[in-house]
């Protein structure tokens, strides 16, 4: 057999190199490592896909459930009573709240009859969706505000006037105390019709799995899409005797989402903090959150890598490393303590479960370490404990992932 060498010119070795295939590391998704809670009822499988896209973690545990508008005996009941005394005024606060309205009188067979009604008075649109559906049932809206906001419409409503007026408002689930208060303190006669009625959920396991879970530390981030399912989450952690520790966990380790101010009502009244979007969009609360949650997370530099711990799991110059909650329960402890030396009984009386066995402690060491992919990150210090091997000056920047900073969960 003759084998032939072929010399390459410097030309031809550059070319070759340069349409050579190259691999590049994808980045980590930015929320990979996290758990996110969902209490939404309405939307949940949505919402889950957005989070699970990005690389989260998902648990729901709906906090509520709806009521079908055709079973909906009060809806049915304000309905007919519009119909029976037309409003002056009607205030679309949704566009699907709207729609399911008519389309439930329809079924009673009201719907002629409550279009009607409408058009004898102003319609007033909350925000293009709103104004979409009323415009589609043949009427005609006359006014919508540009920010897409109640408090705007409400101004706008007292700024003309409405003592002695009848003003139907339009509800999706969430009550509005303060605008529906401030027009009957005007004078207003106000009927409240409340579209898509939510109330607790016939099975409560779920809920009360999320609750539990937040507790033990397994969620990183909760998610509200409505104050309606967050009441209802404290109330059924109340029954339970849950409530300080629930509320506790909201204040401190777990991050409480919002999709905006009204829903987070109910949790700002008991001082947790809340991320919201700037506008009320479910689309817009998921993009927030990824923009957050890294810069919670806590970088190191140890034993020349970069160490990020995120929720469940850590990334090792840029690369994800699942951990199972015995590891990661200690290498919080670690982190917290970074560089020095942390005692067994310490770590032990972190494990998820307790015990007083240590050999529990070493156990769960050499899973983290294999977990991790270098082991020289976590040092044992004879007849003392372990530490981080924490490096006294920046090593190497990570490949991949997030440059951030923050502090530990």
């Amino acid at each position: 057999m003759t084998v032939l060498a072929v010399r390459m010119s410097p030309d031809m070795a550059e070319n070759a190199l340069m349409s050579a295939p190259t691999t590049t590391e994808a980045p980590v998704p930015p929320l990979a490592g996290f758990t996110v809670g969902v209490t939404a009822a309405r939307r949940a499988e949505e919402l889950g896909t957005m989070l699970e896209r990005r690389g989260a973690c998902v648990q729901h545990g709906p906090a509520l459930r709806i009521i079908p508008l055709a079973d909906d005996a009060e809806l049915e009941a304000r309905t007919r009573d519009v119909i029976a005394r037309p409003p002056d005024i009607t205030v679309a606060t949704t566009g699907i709240g709207f729609r399911g309205w008519v389309e439930a009188a329809d079924g009673w067979g009201l719907g002629e009859a409550l279009l009607a009604a409408l058009g004898k008075g102003e319609l007033l649109a909350r925000g293009p969706k709103a104004r979409g559906q009323i415009r589609a049932s043949g009427l005609t809206e006359v006014w919508s505000p540009p920010s897409e906001s109640s408090a705007e419409v409400l101004d706008h409503l007292l700024d003309q006037g409405v003592d002695g007026r009848r003003i139907a408002v339009q509800l999706h689930g969430e009550p509005l105390p303060d605008v529906v208060d401030a027009l009957e303190m005007a004078g207003a006669e106000v009927v409240q019709v409340p579209v898509y009625r939510w109330v607790p959920p016939a099975d409560l396991g779920p809920m009360d799995r999320l609750t539990d879970a937040v507790l033990v530390g397994g969620i990183d981030i909760l998610t509200f899409t409505s104050a309606p399912a967050a009441a209802s989450l404290l109330a059924r952690a109340a029954a339970r005797g849950l409530r300080e520790e629930l509320i506790a966990a909201l204040r401190g380790p777990v991050l409480a989402v919002c999709v905006g101010p009204v829903t987070a009502a109910p949790l700002e009244s008991v001082d947790i903090e809340t991320l919201q979007p700037a506008r009320s969009r479910l689309g817009a609360m998921v993009r927030t959150l990824e923009a957050e949650a890294p810069t919670r997370a806590r970088r190191l530099p140890v034993a020349g890598h970069w160490l990020e711990l995120r929720g469940h799991a850590v990334l090792v110059d840029g690369e994800l490393h699942a951990i199972p909650p015995a590891g990661m329960a200690m290498l919080r402890v670690l982190a917290r303590r970074a560089g020095r030396v942390v005692s067994r009984a310490e770590l032990l009386r972190a494990l998820p479960g307790g015990g007083d066995d240590e050999h529990a402690v070493e156990t769960a060491m050499t899973r983290l370490r294999a977990a991790l992919g270098a082991p020289k990150i976590i040092q044992t210090v004879v007849k003392r404990g372990y530490r981080l091997a924490l490096d006294p000056t920046p090593g190497p920047q990570p490949l991949g992932g997030h440059c951030v900073s923050g502090e530990e969960r």
